[in-house]
């Protein structure tokens, strides 16, 4: 269920709405949002105004730094930040609002529609491998006309789980852009744009907290704006395991992709086939460093999934896609365990039309699918084993491909026996 909240007309403190009535304007506005993010927001904050000073050296611009009301020095470490350009100014504050990102952004959505800036970028604040040149990768487009710059990074295969088992193959399928990573988190957005998000009354819902990046990419998409895709290398958050449990995130950014299809089914239930987006900017050279992910957890996190919930997945799935979950529960030899991809897309179309159909148990629904989505992951591992970076990347176009063709099944099922749970 959506959580509404006390709605809040500006989401600027006064000290830091006077600094930018002070402004008055700006060309660029940079938005980092940032949450416990002591140990890494110095070198965020660095190499952003490096790559300001270096590419937009003309540019008014500001770095605002929006804290969702960290208790460790984040927001102390980020003031002490020396920038020796007067063309730049940086505003560190806690926004006002709900807790999460999304909160973060609109923030910084808030400042760039005052300042009337040309161009603005997102950027994460616990970034280890951000360099000065994403700053000019994200924002040349959007000075050449574009309103969205998604991000296309370099990853090892078994990176992005959640990316290449159900985010880029959702967005592509249902909406025909073939946005590689729409949840990224690093963008580049016109000054309509970032008006326009400004502007959607979703700021007192869930999109406020969490699961903001892929509402970005699918409003852009959705309102019809210019999209294009910026190489940015390799990616590599602080202090996070790409292998550890990703079920709240997978939460987050499913649910999302869900309720999305709900505001958005009018559109997305007249597309068919998809289309290219282009790719933009200079490709940095940087080789992303391979790491294991636990397959043996994830099998037995599915196991005990079918121990607890397989009477909820009866009621959810198509009985022969039952029959092969079963079989997988059972599978003793770990490099056996393949979970075919059109189970998989039959399994996820399945889900979001049950998510749609039960709006009160929605969210423990998604939870029954965590195990599921487990059981993919460990699958894939096994696909992409023996296979380089140009041959998995063939591999998961192929899964996209089968979301789209089987797209007339969502279709189909979409408003079958609807009913409240």
């Amino acid at each position: 269920m959506t959580t509404t909240l006390p709605r809040f007309s500006t989401t600027l403190r006064d000290h830091a709405r006077k600094t930018i009535e002070k402004l008055r304007y700006a060309d660029i506005v940079i938005g980092i949002p940032s949450y416990y993010s002591g140990s890494s927001i110095v070198h965020v904050i660095q190499t952003v105004a490096e790559g300001l000073e270096r590419f937009y050296p003309e540019a008014k611009s500001v770095i605002f730094v929006a804290d969702g009301g960290s208790t460790d020095d984040t927001r102390e470490t980020a003031n002490l930040v020396q920038i020796h350009s007067y063309q730049i100014k940086k505003i560190v504050t806690i926004y006002r609002g709900v807790p999460g990102k999304g909160s973060g952004l609109r923030a910084a959505f808030e400042v760039a529609n005052f300042l009337r800036a040309r161009a603005v970028a997102v950027f994460d604040s616990d970034l280890v491998s951000i360099k000065p040149e994403w700053v000019r990768n994200v924002l040349d487009p959007v000075f050449k006309g574009y309103d969205f710059v998604a991000p296309l990074y370099r990853r090892y295969k078994l990176d992005g789980t959640i990316t290449n088992t159900i985010a880029y193959n959702l967005t592509r399928a249902l909406y025909g852009q073939r946005v590689r990573q729409p949840i990224g988190g690093d963008f580049g957005i016109s000054q309509r744009l970032a008006k326009h998000y400004f502007d959607q009354d979703v700021w007192e819902t869930d999109v406020a907290r969490f699961g903001i990046d892929v509402w970005m990419t699918t409003t852009a998409v959705v309102g019809g704006f210019k999209l294009c895709q910026a190489r940015l290398g390799v990616k590599v958050h602080g202090e996070k395991d790409p292998g550890a449990d990703l079920g709240p995130m997978f939460r987050q950014v499913v649910g999302t992709i869900f309720q999305l299809m709900e505001t958005n089914a009018g559109h997305w239930q007249k597309v068919r086939r998809s289309h290219d987006v282009p790719v933009v900017g200079e490709e940095l050279e940087q080789e992303p460093a391979p790491f294991e992910i636990d397959q043996e957890g994830l099998i037995d996190y599915f196991r005990t999934g079918w121990a607890n919930f397989s009477g909820v997945w009866q009621r959810i799935v198509e009985p022969k896609d039952l029959e092969v979950i079963r079989g997988l529960a059972a599978v003793e030899r770990t490099e056996d365990f393949f979970l075919p991809v059109e189970s998989w897309v039959r399994v996820v179309y399945r889900y979001a039309r049950y998510f749609h159909a039960t709006p009160r148990q929605r969210f423990k629904v998604l939870d029954t699918m965590v195990p599921l989505y487990n059981a993919r992951v460990a699958s894939l591992i096994n696909e992409v084993r023996d296979r380089n970076p140009e041959e998995a990347e063939r591999l998961f176009e192929a899964h996209a491909l089968a979301f789209e063709k089987m797209k007339d099944y969502l279709v189909r099922i979409w408003d079958e026996e609807v009913r409240d749970g």
